[in-house]
């Protein structure tokens, strides 16, 4: 598989002004098309602040790192913000979708602007809720809403999907439900995913698992025999 993400020493560092925290520690890590990563930590382990530089939202403080053959390191404001638009898919633990909108209308709050969309009502058929599309975000569930994020995510048709803590606001069942749609976009659109999490269950669905700890990465696994969502409790 070719890596579709490659960091090289990668630090950040935030000045507290008092004191220094150094959120990434010299990271070096590849993450491969197609794949389905899990990144595994304690909370303030790195995790997040590596998802933010990979996904353009954020900038290293040193080292390198590409997107395929792109050095997004190296870009500036307004060349991270086309990255972003035209390759990045983004879904976080709250769903910020606009409750005065349908979910088909804060789908397309995406493919009114991306360069190749599939069409609203597509995406959310995708994950499931081609029964809900004219529903808004208080008619509707967290799982339903989490959904709705996902298909808006995907709607712009992303080479990577990145995922901070998808399931961190549900409970175990509809958490199930989201880790089900994520692993079929993953399966289907061939979409490489990277998932935040906590829990350590969660690893167990993924091709590979990434451990952090204290800004650094701890070790790299991969999963010889993957279990289904729906085979996973917490």
């Amino acid at each position: 598989m070719s890596a579709v993400f490659r960091t090289h020493d990668l630090t950040k560092v935030y000045d507290t002004g008092e004191l220094q925290v150094r959120a990434l520690d010299g990271v070096n890590l590849a993450l491969y098309s197609g794949e389905l990563a899990v990144l595994l930590g304690p909370s303030g382990s790195g995790k997040s602040t590596l998802l933010n530089i990979l996904g353009g939202l954020d900038h290293a403080t040193s080292g390198q790192v590409w997107f395929r053959d792109l050095e997004i390191s190296a870009l500036g404001d307004r060349d991270l913000t086309r990255y972003r638009r035209d390759h990045v898919g983004f879904v976080f633990q709250f769903y910020n979708l606009v409750a005065s909108l349908s979910a088909r209308e804060n789908v397309q709050l995406v493919t009114d602007v991306a360069r190749d969309p599939m069409p609203a009502a597509e995406a959310l058929a995708q994950v499931g809720l081609e029964d809900r599309m004219d529903h808004f975000p208080a008619e509707m569930s967290g799982g339903e809403q989490q959904r709705v994020a996902i298909a808006r995510a995907i709607a712009k048709r992303p080479e990577v999907l990145l995922c901070d803590e998808p399931t961190g606001a549900l409970d175990s069942k509809t958490g199930v439900q989201v880790l089900e749609v994520l692993r079929d976009v993953n399966d289907r659109l061939g979409t490489s995913t990277a998932v935040i999490t906590h829990n350590a269950a969660i690893r167990r669905m993924a091709h590979r698992v990434v451990y952090f700890r204290d800004g650094r990465i701890e070790r790299v696994e991969e999963n010889a025999t993957r279990i289904a969502p729906s085979e996973i409790s917490w």
